[in-house]
């Protein structure tokens, strides 16, 4: 069985969408979905299943708006596709800890989308990068590294320019659910 990490968008964000992390387990369980798990308050949900990733994200998207009432676009990775977003960072130590120094808040973000943009539209955001928000593309993650805060971030309030439903996640969460995924793989 593959070990999957969903990635809901815009749950339990300033207090809208508002899902207790119980119920969403439950939801996942209900449609046959193994050993699930979730972390943290902004819906991240581990489990195992032998579905292929399209047909689970319209299942687990659908179950959620019945039973929620609240309509989710669902972001997935493997436990290996998150190991390469990790081992792949873009960014130096030295860029990271630059980063970090100067911000009180995380430096390091991933954009993670459904499908890789268009060079087209990879265009439109070239004009918000900065010496203080930078941005790499690889594949279908977009990894941010900010010198103040996201939250302030042209850049970042302008993801939607590439036309592809995403959900951000910062450095530390992503680095968690890999360790978690890769426990549920033994």
């Amino acid at each position: 069985m593959t070990v999957y990490i969903a990635l809901l968008r815009g749950i339990n964000v300033g207090g809208k969408n508002i899902v207790k992390m119980a119920d969403l387990k439950r939801v996942f369980e209900s449609i046959g979905l193994y050993e699930v798990k979730t972390y943290i308050q902004s819906g991240n949900v581990l489990f195992k299943s032998n579905e292929a990733e399209e047909s689970l994200c319209n299942k687990i998207e659908h179950e959620i708006e019945a039973f929620f009432g609240i309509p989710v676009k669902v972001v997935m990775r493997t436990s290996t596709e998150l190991e390469q977003i990790i081992l792949n960072c873009p960014f130096s130590e030295d860029e990271v800890t630059e980063a970090e120094t100067l911000s009180e808040v995380e430096s390091l973000y991933v954009a993670l989308l459904t499908h890789n943009p268009l060079k087209e539209n990879i265009e439109c955001i070239d004009v918000y990068k900065s010496e203080s928000d930078k941005y790499q593309i690889v594949g279908r993650e977009v990894y941010l590294l900010f010198h103040h805060s996201i939250r302030n971030s042209k850049l970042a309030n302008n993801l939607y320019r590439l036309n592809v439903p995403a959900t951000v996640r910062n450095w530390k969460t992503l680095s968690k659910l890999s360790v978690l995924a890769k426990t549920m793989e033994k």
